[in-house]
């Protein structure tokens, strides 16, 4: 069956799943979409109107949680553990990544210094919990073996690359695993695979464009 991932630039979901795609091995097509003007097409196929969207054949599958399920269902190697209460477990986490990605967005739009300061403070704390989540010895979430937690949380670092190439304060000075799992992650092809080239200079140019606390440290002029 062909398989297409609809996708756009900076989408962390998109990269989650396109992450998944490239762990199971199968070739597959990348449609690009401006979200800003959405062509008829892609309306036609994506019914909440966001990406990702996997064409199966003709048939849309979206939201990324579900695409990653649809594949690891019907595509080997299996990426979640095989006890259904691990899996339980796995897709917990799956779901705390999204509501980090919330924390994020709620970040770079911070309108000024102190609500920035305050969702560094949350990310901290989440990425606290996190931490405590972890196999001790890694490299990767449950272990040795790379799993769909690691597919979700890899564009969830990919955007602290990012901040802290801007000068922004590291959240994971008292996380030594997740910054352990973080780099281990960044290593991957699978996730090196599932950015395109010039992510960063495209995610700054977004950053810049938000009005928000974050942007006006980009606009400000470097001192020494």
């Amino acid at each position: 069956m062909h398989l297409t991932l609809v996708s756009h630039y900076l989408c962390p979901y998109v990269q989650r799943a396109a992450i998944v795609l490239h762990e199971k091995g199968v070739p597959f097509e990348r449609r690009w979409v401006d979200l800003a003007a959405k062509p008829d097409w892609f309306n036609a196929v994506s019914p909440l109107g966001k990406t990702p969207v996997l064409l199966a054949g003709d048939e849309p599958v979206f939201e990324s949680a579900v695409i990653c399920e649809y594949l690891d269902e019907t595509l080997g190697p299996r990426l979640h553990p095989d006890d259904a209460l691990l899996r339980a477990r796995h897709r917990g986490w799956m779901e705390f990544g999204s509501s980090v990605l919330n924390t994020i967005w709620a970040y770079y739009t911070a309108p000024d210094a102190a609500a920035l300061q305050a969702q560094q403070a949350l990310l901290k704390a989440r990425f606290g919990q996190l931490e405590q989540a972890l196999h001790p010895q890694g490299p990767f979430f449950a272990g040795e073996r790379f799993c769909v937690v690691d597919a979700v949380f890899a564009p969830v670092f990919r955007y602290f690359d990012t901040f802290e190439a801007l000068g922004e304060e590291s959240v994971f000075t008292r996380t030594p695993r997740v910054r352990a799992w973080r780099a281990s992650l960044a290593q991957r092809p699978s996730v090196r695979a599932a950015a395109v080239a010039d992510y960063d200079a495209r995610l700054q140019a977004f950053l810049r464009e938000r009005g928000s606390e974050l942007s006006r440290r980009m606009h400000e002029p470097l001192t020494n």
